[in-house]
Parts: C-alpha cells; structure tokens; sequence
C-alpha cells in the first residue's frame, strides 16, 4: 500500500551497531520501521557509559512527524538493553502508544541514563555472582542486583509514568538476567499505580535471544559488558518454537494498538 504506517522504533542490546533485520522483516508486514543505534555506530558513543534521551525523542518526534507513519502515536520494540531504554523512553517521552520488550528490564542496566534534570543510575553488579564452567563460558544470570533493594531501588525505572500499553516477551530460560522477575515486577509497579496490567507472553525453555522465526539460535557469544563469553540459555526445540510464536505475538500487539484492528499474523518472515 501507499501509507501511512504504523510506526514502529526498534532497537537491540548491548552489541551497539545498527541491526536493521528485524526492522526490514516488521517492514513486509505493514510498518514504518526505524531501526536505531544507540552506541557503537559512527558517530554515535563508542562505550556504553551514558545515554541522554534526548537523543531518543529526537527519534520518536522523527516519526511522529514523517509523511509516512500513521499517528497519532508510535509503537517501540526492544530487546534486551534495548528493553529497558523502551521502557525509558515510553516513561518520560510523549506520543508512545504500544512498548513491546523481548526479555527486557525494567531497571535501568549498563549505563548512566539522563533526562533534563533526571538521573537514573545502573543497577548495581556483584561479579562475584558470576559463575565460569569448565567451557570458560560465564553464567551471569545471578550478577545483577536486585531493584527492590536498597540503593538499587533508584534504578528501577518509573514505568507508571508512561501512557502506554506494555507486552513483555519473556523466556523461561534467559541466563543473561531474569527476565519473567523484571515482567512481573513492572506489572505489579503498574497496577500498583492504577495503570493497566501489561501482556506478559512466557516461553519455557526459551533462552536470551528471541528473534525472528526460523533464526538459529544464540546459545552463548561474546557480552561486550563482561568482556567474556556468556550462556544466554534456550533449549533449541523450544526456543526456535518460542520464536515462531513471539513474532506472531508482537505483530498483533502492535496492530492492535496502533491500528486498532485484530491481526490475523502468519510466522512467515
């Protein structure tokens, strides 16, 4: 069709650079899609020290402004470390309709983020909670801390401040950090707060790297943030099932909200 589209931002972890796969294949199926780097890109900071989220609603107000994508709000899709800057973003910027996180956080993670005169700092990490096997491959499932905790509490992001509509993509499995704890944890923040419960989509034996259908699956690699190769855990059958059903899942929940039709969404890339 000739448009306008739903608009959709998209944006990966803490391997920096520009994925655009997962862009281009939302893209065939009817969305205005913007694949953005955050780190790691030209440029853009070669760490992930400090972000300041005035660059993402620069983004956002791009496509809220942009011939081509339908208002009168975006969706964001994130994974990840990108997660959390979705929840960020959703937070404190305006004209987001629909946040979808594959195994994200809802604290926080990795770096400094700023706001005008906000500060929210990292989550604490305890590298004494990482475990190495015999493989030399980390288990860094344990090493963060905990956000309801102490200190740490000023990193859990207030998500009740958003005007949105929340999917949590969850797997089971996720050995990069506990992903169902930080869903559950933010829907219970939410209707604490009288805001609406969040969809919460959990996958058994589903590990870290949910893509797209019919992707092989990432049973461990290199954590820029560690230095070392880690787990990100996932069983294969049930993994690469997970992924089939997650894509369908995340493209109704985007139709839903941003078009406000009912989907009828195949696995098909």
């Amino acid at each position: 069709g000739n448009g306008p589209f739903p608009g959709i931002i998209d944006l990966y972890g803490t391997g920096g650079g520009l994925p655009e796969y997962r862009a281009c294949l939302l893209a065939n199926h009817g969305f205005a899609v913007l694949a953005l780097a955050f780190y790691g890109y030209e440029d853009l900071p070669k760490q992930m020290k400090e972000f300041h989220l005035e660059y993402f609603e620069e983004a956002v107000n791009y496509m809220l402004q942009h011939s081509q994508v339908k208002g009168p709000g975006i969706g964001l899709l994130g994974h990840s470390k990108g997660g959390d800057l979705c929840v960020s973003m959703a937070s404190f910027l305006k004209g987001i309709t629909a946040t979808a996180l594959i195994n994200g956080s809802v604290a926080n993670v990795g770096a400094v983020l700023r706001y005008k005169d906000i500060t929210i700092p990292p989550l604490g990490v305890n590298l004494k909670r990482v475990r190495v096997g015999q493989s030399g491959i980390a288990d860094v499932i344990d090493a963060l801390n905990n956000p309801l905790e102490g200190p740490d509490r000023q990193s859990f992001i207030p998500l009740e401040k958003a005007e949105c509509c929340f999917l949590f993509i969850v797997g089971q499995d996720d050995h990069n950090w506990k992903s169902e704890f930080f869903a559950v944890e933010g829907s219970k923040r939410l209707q604490a707060h009288g805001k609406e419960k969040p969809e919460i989509v959990c996958y058994p034996g589903a590990g870290h790297y949910i893509e797209p259908p019919f992707f092989p699956m990432c049973a461990a690699s290199m954590h820029l943030l560690f230095g070392k190769p880690v787990m990100w855990g996932g069983e294969p059958k049930a993994h690469c099932e997970a992924q089939i059903d997650a894509w369908q899942q995340i493209q109704a929940f985007f139709r839903k909200h941003l078009t406000g039709k009912p989907s009828a969404t195949s696995s098909k890339l």
